[in-house]
């Protein structure tokens, strides 16, 4: 699949499964199938599709959550708020233009931020809002205005109570409530290229330098002040960061020569609790003598890398490989549990020759979720599984029935994403486009296990 929105699939592993190999920065990865807890697994039905949007070019749709009522889904000019169990949609937010980003988890309060385009006949990213999930409602949205201008934007968060929009042409930040904080400023020593959020923090990541000679800063900021209260200055070189977690603080950090696109070289793991930010980690992408780290983050901007969990409490970076650490293994891949503080391998899970795996983030535990790809020529659908935050040991969520596998599959072609909630599987594209020669693909697929 392609750069960043691919969270991945899951595939029902029959005949071997996710196995507990150890613990340690040594451990060999020895470890058996498991294809009986494979097949105790529920199984998940196709329950709904949403449409794919009658396009005559790609269209952006980039952005879905869940909610405890609703499935919500971009679509192309608007953002829908689907019923758990499918059916008509509950609501609609209008938007004037196709979405450009939006925060990809929402607050606490169910609140997300959008970037999208203002519908002019030269159509820009101009407009920035914050819609209510809950409620399925567009709060309020705002322009920032520089010299007389809408300024253009190329993502945006929401980070400790603060809307924070980042992109060529200067940032600007807003209270949740729409009370502009600050804008756009031409005179800004160290610009922000773009801003990370959670409920508890926002972090900022500045350059100090030039187009050719990039010096990156990512602070720990104040979200009324933008005062920070922690610094860490990237390696030199560093021509790219991403934000993979905001707390702990996780990175990842692009020196331009990324294997294969996926816009990471190294993660960084910083102890941000300092005015002077602190390196604990550095954990080489191509991974040494643990393989090859499959991870999927966008070119340029701050936020939304894919296949990859950073669990606090278990202090731990989950990342799939590219191969079986184990030689002669069957497995596609495996999964790897790396310590935030030495980035040593604490334990790897054995993966599966049913397909691919890859973390795709944490249960309301702090459990892992890993999703396995699906298996197009044994024609078997995915399946979930989830990983104690502490000992790792597994446990099947979900596998899906094979009758649907090639609606699964459809969605490794283009930016796509994943979620798991509750007994249900989701899907969706990040962009409407025309029928493939495979036929059309929908929009969106929710596999459930619920009747």
């Amino acid at each position: 699949m392609s750069r960043s929105r691919t969270a991945v699939l899951a595939a029902a592993a029959l005949s071997a499964a996710l196995a507990l190999t150890g613990c340690g920065p040594d451990d060999t990865g020895d470890g058996g199938g498991d294809a009986s807890a494979a097949d105790s697994a529920p199984e998940a039905k196709l329950a709904y599709k949403v449409p794919m949007a009658k396009v005559s070019e790609m269209a952006h749709a980039k952005g879905m959550w869940v909610t405890g009522k609703n499935f919500v889904k971009a679509d192309v000019k608007k953002i829908v708020g689907y019923p758990l169990a499918g059916g008509k949609p509950a609501w609609t937010v209008p938007l004037t233009g196709e979405t450009c980003w939006t925060s990809p988890q929402p607050t606490k309060d169910g609140l997300i931020a959008v970037v999208y385009e203002n519908g002019k006949e030269n159509s820009v990213c101009t407009e920035v809002g914050v819609i209510d999930l809950n409620q399925g409602r567009m709060r309020w949205h705002r322009q920032a205005m520089e010299d007389g201008s809408a300024a253009m934007f190329d993502e945006v968060t929401i980070g400790n109570g603060t809307v924070a929009a980042g992109g060529t042409s200067g940032s600007a930040g807003w209270t949740v409530g729409g009370k502009q904080l600050w804008g756009p400023s031409s005179d800004e020593r160290c610009p922000a290229d773009g801003y990370a959020g959670s409920d508890e923090k926002l972090i900022a990541v500045r350059d100090c330098g030039t187009t050719d000679n990039p010096r990156l800063k990512v602070q720990t900021v104040n979200p009324r002040t933008r005062a920070a209260s922690s610094t860490f200055s990237l390696p030199a070189g560093t021509e790219n960061v991403h934000v993979v977690s905001t707390d702990p603080l996780v990175l990842a950090a692009d020196d331009g020569k990324a294997q294969g696109g996926s816009g990471v070289s190294q993660f960084l793991t910083v102890d941000d609790s300092a005015a002077r930010g602190r390196q604990l980690a550095a954990i080489p992408v191509k991974g040494g003598k643990y393989g090859k780290y499959n991870v999927d983050c966008p070119a340029t901007e701050v936020t939304d890398c894919q296949n990859v969990a950073v669990g606090k409490e278990a202090d731990a970076l989950y990342l799939g490989t590219d191969k079986p650490l184990k030689s002669g293994s069957d497995a596609d891949n495996d999964v790897v549990a790396l310590d935030l503080r030495t980035g040593k391998r604490k334990a790897h899970i054995e993966g599966t020759d049913a397909g691919e795996m890859s973390p795709i983030g944490l249960d309301k535990s702090g459990n892992v979720l890993v999703y396995q790809k699906a298996n197009m020529y044994r024609e078997e659908g995915g399946a979930v599984w989830q990983l104690d935050a502490r000992t790792l040991k597994k446990k099947p969520l979900l596998r899906n029935e094979g009758s649907a596998y090639k609606t699964e599959t459809s969605f490794e072609i283009g930016d796509s994403r994943v979620l798991y909630s509750a007994g249900r599987l989701y899907l969706g594209h990040d962009d409407a486009s025309k029928p493939s020669s495979g036929g059309p693909s929908p929009l969106a697929a929710v596999y459930s296990t619920k009747g």
